[in-house]
């Protein structure tokens, strides 16, 4: 598979180097890894990419030499012992007198001994420049990203005809990764959310030893990795019978969720989907979403773009963004729906696989 898409790592540098008058650069250093392998096709988890105009370098240090030159072929591999010594070395032999780096991952420590090693190098921060850079995903991306959610959704689903009250959030938490990675998941995406009960009202709660009991929301927000990409999707099952304010929460959840779906195409300001969501549950609910409307979806879990109140992107065809609205009852309950869509021209795909309706366990 990779000899088929090799072509696509260097036209995705292509683009990048035709942006650099607009940059005002005549070189870029890439250290965030995720864009290292989604320029190059190196899956290590250190080293440093370098552009010029007309040449690319991949360097790395002696653990990943091997493993790299299998890799990114025909992409030159530089091996280094001293980063910075080996960035100064790669700088000089491109003649690169201007050069931006991802001013989001670069430490102060790393920027002061580059400054220090490259007099002669004027060195510029990219910031917005580069947000967009893995937005937009391709035929490839989207394969490998269904794949990766039809593999969590598929744990879900066994976990729901599995789980009963007396689980603790820690043991179904491991029973769900371990179904997933049993069918090919390389690994979860992000630290797996089982949530019960009170802790449901905690968006980012980390599973405990707490037992699951009758009349609790559990609030499960799963992904995986598959070949490097990200799925990303949450279900919130009642257990047992649930009351009439748990069941009108929830149904005003999901009607936010399924009304923002039908919104989202291409053109539309993810602002607007945001605003869409709260505008939806009303004055009644809409205060106790406490967080976006969702994010992008690729090699990272969290990426650009981002659909929030005081987001200035705008959806196109190729993006892949989350849909995750939510309520939370703090010391109560809590509730979250999310799926992850593929923005087309005139509509969006939903790429993960659970259904979302109300489903009473036990």
């Amino acid at each position: 598979m990779q000899k088929t898409i090799k072509p696509v790592f260097l036209q995705r540098i292509f683009a990048v180097q035709k942006k650099f008058p607009s940059y005002q650069v005549d070189g870029i250093l890439f250290s965030n890894i995720s864009n290292i392998r989604y320029l190059s096709g190196f899956t290590g988890s250190d080293g440093i990419l370098i552009l010029s105009a007309d040449a690319v370098r991949l360097l790395v240090d002696g653990r990943y030499t091997t493993q790299a030159v299998a890799e990114v072929q025909p992409v030159p591999v530089v091996q280094y012992q001293n980063k910075i010594q080996g960035i100064e070395k790669a700088v000089k032999e491109l003649g690169l007198t201007k050069i931006g780096f991802e001013a989001s991952f670069v430490s102060v420590e790393m920027f002061n001994d580059l400054t220090r090693s490259l007099k002669k190098t004027k060195l510029v921060p990219l910031g917005d420049e580069l947000r967009l850079l893995r937005a937009y995903k391709d035929k490839y991306e989207i394969a490998v990203m269904k794949k990766a959610a039809a593999i969590a959704s598929a744990a879900v689903a066994v976990l729901s005809c599995e789980i009963e009250p007396g689980w603790t959030e820690q043991e179904t938490a491991l029973q769900l990764e371990m179904t997933a990675r049993r069918a090919g998941a390389e690994q979860v995406a992000f630290e797996t959310i089982v949530a019960s009960g009170k802790h449901a009202a905690l968006p980012h709660a980390q599973p405990t030893n707490r037992k699951i009991q009758n009349g609790d929301f559990v609030v499960i927000d799963f992904g995986v990795k598959y070949q490097g990409y990200c799925s990303d999707e949450t279900c919130t099952f009642a257990i047992g019978e649930l009351t009439g304010d748990q069941k009108n929460a929830y149904r005003a959840t999901l009607q936010a969720h399924d009304e923002t779906i039908a919104f989202i195409k291409a053109g539309i300001a993810a602002a607007d989907v945001d605003a869409l969501v709260r505008r939806v549950l009303g004055k009644k609910y809409s205060r106790y979403f406490v967080h976006g409307t969702g994010h992008g979806v690729g090699l990272e879990v969290h990426e650009a773009p981002r659909l929030a109140p005081n987001s200035q992107d705008v959806l196109n065809a190729g993006m892949v963004v989350t849909v995750e609205p939510g309520l939370y009852y703090p010391g109560r309950w809590g509730i979250r729906i999310e799926d992850t869509v593929f923005v087309k021209e005139n509509s969006c795909e939903i790429i993960t696989k659970m259904k979302k309706d109300y489903t009473i366990i036990g």
